[in-house]
């Protein structure tokens, strides 16, 4: 790969760095002036690896990468250019979670964005206490307190390699010199226009003149790129405090949001120790609560293990249904779960051996059972949008990061905070805005997951790494709900089927999630002979349009690495030769 450099007219201290670092490390990320050729769904050869939703964002880890970074550093790196050139779901204005393997420790960041001070259990509820979808959803009042700033900065803290100021610098230069709109940016934009144009604050940046920017157009984000450098300078500070708090709950209270600078000035992100399991010969570690992703793929993998999925042949019917019927229990226990400090089950009861025994012993092996039949573990007495975002990485150390982040819907709740030219996030309504009532993507959800004061809500993401004897892959996706159902897929294709990650990423996939009791499935995932068997097994077949963006990066024994980006997006995968 060739990754032209760009010298960027940028404030003094700002080219002053960037003048150091192309002395002592050449390749940095071309602008969308100039495209890099990070742009292919596939690669393969060693050293290190980096797949991402899009080719900007995957140059800025590459060149990371090559300035002698290790997975943390590129994982930063590219997360903040995302932040830059994929405003659906890059962000510094919402958050995330993010696995990561170093010298063999494992360890899970919780950057999960929390609930302001002034949040209420009721706050979405309308005068007769039914939910307001609108309420949790549009406007500032849907955001909760990033965590973005402060939980990319704490990855880096603990396992980067590379002064800050060097892995936040691709960003400063996409934001200040520009970047191209992809086709892909332009259609989102067109498909969220009417969200937009509701603030005038975002409509001035991404609805310029009320049209939206061609695929092709430069895009430059000056002001960002100001707070960048401030960033750069001063760590997560610079956005969570000062100017840059009082601008978000300027913008907050502005459209009838509650979110305050002492909000922003008090988040902090917290390390939580990682859901591990062994499952057909790989150890895998996954995001603990307040993320349901891990737990749900636990039990995904744990049950069929003890059904013998495996010995049933791949693309069969059989497979489809045993899927099908261990989701089913596993989106019906999610409902107990919430933050860590409410939820009514733990990770430790809904992986014990006996749940997962009693619930593989549940499944008929060639019935569906009815989603209204199938009970959650029993105790004593949130719905996540599918526009989120994924970057996997492995450095040449066989290091890994695993990091999936998101505003939750596309473009968050829609209002640009103009200061900072930052969108913030509507995550707020994963929480249970009305616990027992489906949201809008059909998800029931429990007490556990009821707004409250400083909570952190419930989530899907997934982000996941495998190892198994010198071989570590590492796997996450978008997609809401369909997250941990994308990931177990992908995984077991390339673990047990031993498709290469690029082939397994690209096959169709199915879900299920309890309720409404269906089988989603993308065209291609059950041939019609298989749709008619499993009809015939009493499942309600649905064809949906595609699930999730699954990128995927594997470092096999003796170095070689497979990076793989989803077709679906598309996204951009690359590896970085050591020496090129």
């Amino acid at each position: 790969m060739n990754v032209r450099r760009l010298t960027p007219t940028l404030q003094w201290s700002t080219l002053v760095w960037f003048a150091l670092a192309a002395a002592f490390h050449p390749a940095l990320p071309a602008s969308a002036a100039s495209p890099s050729d990070t742009t292919a769904l596939r690669a393969s050869g060693r050293g290190g690896a980096v797949a991402s939703a899009a080719p900007d964002a995957t140059a800025a880890g590459v060149s990371v990468l090559r300035a002698g970074g290790n997975a943390a550093d590129a994982a930063v790196a590219t997360a903040l250019a995302l932040a830059v050139v994929h405003p659906i779901a890059g962000n510094l204005g919402g958050g995330g979670f993010a696995v990561s393997r170093f010298d063999g420790l494992v360890t899970a960041l919780d950057f999960r964005e929390t609930a302001p001070r002034a949040a209420t259990r009721h706050m979405f509820l309308g005068p007769d206490g039914r939910a307001v979808p609108e309420k949790s959803l549009v406007g500032p009042l849907a955001s909760g307190v990033p965590g973005s700033p402060q939980g990319l900065w704490e990855l880096h803290r603990r396992h980067g390699r590379l002064p800050w100021r060097r892995v936040v610098l691709p960003a400063i230069h996409l934001a200040q010199r520009g970047f191209r709109v992809t086709p892909r940016l332009q259609a989102e934009l067109e498909s969220r226009r009417d969200l937009l144009s509701r603030f005038p604050e975002t409509s001035a940046v991404w609805l310029p003149r009320g049209q939206v920017p061609q695929a092709g157009t430069l895009i430059r984000l000056r002001k960002l790129a100001s707070w960048l450098q401030r960033y750069a300078e001063k760590g997560p500070s610079a956005l969570t405090s000062g100017r840059a708090a009082h601008a978000v709950a300027k913008a907050s209270l502005r459209h009838g949001g509650v979110i305050t600078a002492a909000d922003m000035s008090s988040y902090r992100p917290v390390w939580r120790e990682p859901v591990r399991f062994e499952a057909f010969g790989w150890s895998l570690a996954s995001m603990p609560l307040p993320s349901s992703g891990g737990v749900i793929l636990g039990q995904t993998l744990g049950v069929l293990e003890r059904l013998e999925w495996a010995e049933s042949p791949a693309a069969s019917a059989q497979r489809s249904h045993l899927f099908v019927e261990t989701w089913r229990r596993a989106f019906s226990d999610r409902t107990l779960m919430g933050d860590p400090e409410t939820t009514q089950a733990t990770e430790r009861q809904l992986l014990g051996d006996a749940w997962l025994d009693r619930r593989a012993g549940e499944i008929d092996a060639v019935r569906a059972t009815a989603s209204s039949e199938v009970r959650p573990f029993p105790v004593g007495v949130g719905h996540e949008s599918p526009e989120t975002t994924h970057l996997s990485v492995i450095d040449a150390d066989g290091n890994a990061v695993a990091l999936t982040t998101t505003l939750n819907g596309a473009f968050g709740c829609g209002l640009l905070v103009p200061e900072l030219q930052i969108l913030l996030n509507n995550e707020m309504d994963d929480f249970t805005t009305a616990p027992g009532s489906p949201n809008m993507f059909g998800l029931i959800q429990g007490e556990a997951n009821a707004v409250g004061p400083g909570k952190r809500m419930l989530s899907s993401m997934t982000p996941t790494i495998a190892w198994r004897e010198g071989d570590v892959l590492v796997v996450g996706s978008p997609g809401g709900s369909r997250i941990p159902t994308s990931v177990a897929q992908v995984f077991l294709r390339v673990a047990v089927d031993g498709m290469a990650p690029a082939d397994a990423v690209a096959a169709p996939r199915l879900h299920h999630q309890w309720q409404p009791d269906e089988v989603q499935a993308e065209r291609g995932a059950l041939p019609a002979q298989t749709a008619a068997d499993m009809e015939q097994r009493g499942h309600r077949v649905k064809l949906v349009k595609e699930m999730g963006e699954v990128a995927v990066v594997e470092r096999l024994e003796g170095g070689r690495c497979e990076a793989a980006a989803d077709p679906r997006g598309p996204g951009a995968a690359a590896v970085v030769t050591p020496g090129r």
